[in-house]
């Protein structure tokens, strides 16, 4: 739950509750708006815990290999880093891997994975600020490249978008919106029976 809701207000505030059928509708809207986009990720990033099944279930209707990312802030706050990840959205030329001379570039727009992260919603926007700066501020942080990376390589899919979110970004892809500032409400998905 989130910190600014305690166990009693769930009790009083608003609950929307959704089905698997309308899950997989959204899943299958959000995938039609990357077709009509003419991008498809090399993999697909699903964001514990809410983020899983409808990564899960794009991954098997795409064929397209899908990983797990841990992003807690509020249950536990135990987040996962993952720099192997954040070195595939850059492009990232490791030193090691091919020689170049001081000051060349560290990464190369060839090598960059086209990545897809998916949460269930994009309520505060803090889930995923949290992954920009992470993935951002461990490989090159202050390097020029990372604004092409951003919304080309990498893109942000939920299947409820908040508008009254502060995300620093906007969403690539959303099934469907909501405004908590005009209607507070809980979404109850069907995992969360």
């Amino acid at each position: 739950w989130s910190s600014d809701v305690c166990s009693s207000d769930l009790d009083t505030i608003e609950k929307i509750y959704y089905d698997y059928v309308q899950i997989q509708d959204w899943v299958n809207n959000i995938s039609f708006q990357m077709f009509k986009d003419r991008w498809r990720p090399d993999y697909i990033v699903g964001l514990t815990r809410g983020g899983l099944i409808p990564a899960v279930m794009m991954s098997h209707a795409l064929d397209i290999p899908m990983h797990a990312l841990k992003v807690s802030l509020r249950d536990d706050a135990d987040t996962e880093s993952n720099c192997w990840m954040a070195e595939d959205a850059f492009g990232y030329i490791s030193a090691t891997s091919i020689p170049r001379p001081k000051g060349e570039p560290t990464s190369d727009s060839n090598l960059r994975k086209n990545i897809l992260i998916i949460d269930d919603i994009n309520d505060t926007g803090a889930t995923l600020d949290w992954i920009i700066q992470d993935w951002q501020g461990s490989n090159l942080p202050n390097d020029p490249a990372w604004a092409d990376v951003w919304g080309n390589n990498v893109r942000f899919a939920v299947l409820i978008d908040n508008l009254s979110s502060k995300f620093s970004r906007k969403v690539d892809y959303c099934a469907t919106t909501i405004n908590k500032a005009e209607r507070d409400v809980w979404i109850v998905y069907p995992w969360e029976r």
